[in-house]
């Protein structure tokens, strides 16, 4: 049977450039970066190329790049680590379109008094620079809204968002899962404090992230244990992980403008196929034009205004062979509806129709046709049995 992968954000297969770059490192050049032999010490000067390399994609400093491992643990480090040097400032501004690395982890620090504030959202889920000036307080601690949402597509204007927290002396971290090598990115022309990313996102390792802490910044360290990334971060460093997320962001960024360009052609031709093949009407949910073009979040209705159950779409699609998904991983079997599409107004119906689709750099357009050709398959069988 033949499978086509469309689930892109929520991992990607692991780039066969990154694979070679990391091979030395699983094998041979296994050294501990912290012994001071010789092969630690070889495994310590690649580390601090990849930082360096890193460091200068993002437009930071190398000593702002600290590696972990993937996004939750770094939104969890910077949240964690700001609220513990804030004194008796005690709220954190966010949304509640936000990954649950960040919103579970706001949520638990309510158990030392921690007061989420949630800045609402407009449109298709764009938290803006007048929301959260609304929301900033002389308590605000944080603020962290993440660039790109990963289950809508939503960019987020994190420069005219980190002007506003400047002029109010608040520090602003985002997650940028969803963007980072993706869409362009600079840390100094954003004027972020700090940031997430996640390697397995981009063609790179799952299990690597790194976190960016601007020089000066009030932090401490979460994970302790080690003298590792300068006290910022204990645990020995994986080193072919490292090396794997620099390669992999290093590609990412090189081919960019195509694969933008790629996402795009993807995208029109999967709203073209749906309005000329399929049966039902469909909804896309989130922006139109001024998202990322990789991730299209649909539902799915009858004539009547029947909805049907998202969950039960996606496991007959991959009876069919296609690779999608209803939302984060992260929130894989929950049965209530999309927090994401609830956030934005959604009625629970209708979000729990919702499919992500999230497309690849080795998507084609045969693909894309196939997907159709199976999705109305499936939609009839399910709108004939409902």
């Amino acid at each position: 049977m033949r499978t086509v992968y469309l689930d892109h954000a929520a991992t990607t297969p692991l780039d066969d450039r990154v694979l070679e770059a990391m091979l030395p490192y699983l094998k041979e050049n296994y050294g501990n970066a912290n012994s001071p032999h010789h092969l630690g010490q070889k495994s310590k000067v690649v580390v601090e190329d990849a930082r360096e390399k890193v460091a200068a994609l993002i437009g930071a400093e190398p000593s702002e790049i600290i590696f972990t491992s993937g996004g939750t643990e770094s939104d969890n480090a910077v949240i964690k680590g700001v609220l513990a040097v804030s004194g008796d400032k005690k709220e954190v501004i966010t949304s509640e379109l936000e990954h649950h690395a960040v919103l579970h982890t706001v949520e638990l620090a309510k158990m030392q008094g921690v007061k989420p504030v949630f800045a609402p959202s407009r449109d298709c889920g764009t938290i803006t620079a007048e929301a959260v000036k609304e929301s900033i307080t002389e308590n605000t601690a944080l603020v962290t809204i993440m660039h790109v949402n990963n289950e809508i597509g939503t960019i987020n204007p994190l420069k005219e968002i980190a002007e506003v927290c400047e002029e109010h002396g608040v520090p602003l971290h985002s997650d940028t899962v969803q963007s980072l090598g993706k869409i362009p990115l600079n840390v100094k022309d954003l004027g972020i404090d700090f940031l997430s990313g996640s390697a397995h996102k981009i063609y790179g390792p799952k299990g690597t992230g790194i976190m960016y802490v601007k020089n000066g910044s009030k932090w401490i360290p979460w994970v302790h244990g080690g003298s590792q990334e300068r006290r910022r971060r204990g645990g020995t460093l994986n080193v072919p992980g490292i090396v794997g997320f620099a390669k992999a962001l290093e590609l990412a960024v090189e081919e960019m403008d195509e694969h933008q360009k790629h996402f795009k052609k993807l995208r029109s031709l999967l709203l073209k196929e749906m309005d000329n093949n399929l049966d039902f009407n469909y909804n896309v949910n989130g922006p139109q034009d001024n998202g990322v073009p990789h991730i299209v979040n649909l539902s799915f209705s009858d004539e009547q205004g029947k909805y049907i159950d998202g969950e039960m779409l996606l496991l007959n699609l991959d009876i069919e062979g296609i690779c999608v998904s209803n939302g984060s991983a992260c929130t894989s079997g929950a049965v209530e509806p999309s927090h994401v599409l609830n956030g934005i107004g959604m009625e629970d119906g209708l979000a729990k129709s919702s499919i992500r689709v999230s497309f690849g750099k080795q998507n084609t357009e045969e693909d894309v046709r196939y997907f159709v050709e199976k999705l109305d398959t499936v939609l009839k069988r399910m709108f004939t049995v409902a």
